[in-house]
């Protein structure tokens, strides 16, 4: 395998003191973006909080102005709007606000059609989902992601030992949880694409963990002296070149979904892209120290 850095000697383990006060505003950012969104004051998709989307077509360019003065008129004052550049697309969202509402997709269009009925529409999708199913896909994520944690923890105990496991874990719930924070901070929409790109990030972060752990495991077979931190060092840069051209090709896939995917995609592929950072960050500085403080110095084989 072709090399980007060779025989590097960085000491990751010195720099924890620095990364730990990263990490806790990474998470104190995440656990305030939690708290947000479960009390509903974060933007929230229709998936999650319910509500009404609708995608139209018209034949003619048209102003964000006007359609948003038409739909306040028409009784839509908070109705979400995005435009697609160069498309003449219009995507409206309306949140149901704990309410159920039937026919709201039809009022709408009826309302574009009489208020613009110079310019012809087409309407290409519209989806309703109500309050109690925003509910339970809500439900159904959290029990998605906690299943998600439990396999790591199985998996990274049978494979290394408990300890690793548990510190996989750790790791996994800091990228998950910092990346809701800055979604939240970026005031980005919350919604099923988002969960999504939390459980593949969640399992990206794992795979270059399980690689950090595994050259880790190597390195306490054939190393008699030393303390632990120093193996890790050792480890951490003996896979880092690894570590960095995976990042890269993915972060560079992320990018081209972001620029060239399309508006549906945008926020999706930003979460990747800010995840794969995040993740790279995290199985070097959250998920080895949190193995050395609990392990300890001492040198002890890792089961095979």
């Amino acid at each position: 395998m072709r090399e980007l850095i060779r025989k590097t000697e960085i000491d990751f383990m010195g720099l924890r003191r620095y990364t730990m006060v990263v990490s806790g505003l990474l998470m104190a950012l995440g656990f305030f973006g939690v708290f947000q969104i479960f009390t509903g004051n974060a933007n929230l998709g229709i998936e999650i909080a319910g509500g009404t989307s609708i995608q139209v077509r018209f034949e003619k360019p048209f102003r964000m102005e006007e359609m948003r003065k038409a739909l306040a008129d028409g009784g839509y004052r908070e109705a979400a709007l995005q435009a697609v550049p160069g498309e003449n697309i219009l995507i409206v969202k309306v949140g149901a606000h704990g309410k159920e509402e039937k026919m709201v997709a039809e009022r709408i269009v009826e309302l574009l059609r009489k208020q613009f009925s110079s310019n012809p529409l087409t309407v290409e999708s519209t989806s309703e989902i109500g309050p109690a199913i925003g509910k339970k896909l809500r439900s159904d994520a959290l029990f998605a992601l906690a299943i998600s944690a439990l396999a790591i923890v199985s998996y990274i105990a049978w494979r290394f030992e408990f300890k690793f496991g548990v510190a996989a874990t750790l790791a996994t719930f800091h990228d998950v949880v910092g990346l809701t924070g800055i979604f939240y901070l970026l005031g980005k929409e919350i919604d099923l694409l988002f969960i999504t790109a939390l459980l593949t990030i969640g399992g990206y972060s794992l795979t270059d963990t399980v690689v950090v752990f595994d050259r880790i495991r190597e390195n306490l077979r054939l190393r008699k002296k030393g303390t632990f931190s120093e193996t890790i060092n050792v480890s951490v840069n003996e896979v880092l070149s690894r570590t960095i051209i995976t990042a890269l090709t993915t972060l560079l896939a992320s990018l081209a979904l972001l620029f060239f995917g399309g508006i549906v995609l945008k926020s999706f592929a930003l979460a990747l892209a800010v995840g794969i950072v995040i993740g790279t960050y995290s199985s070097v500085f959250v998920a080895s120290p949190i193995v050395a403080a609990w392990r300890g110095e001492k040198i002890a084989q890792v089961r095979k």
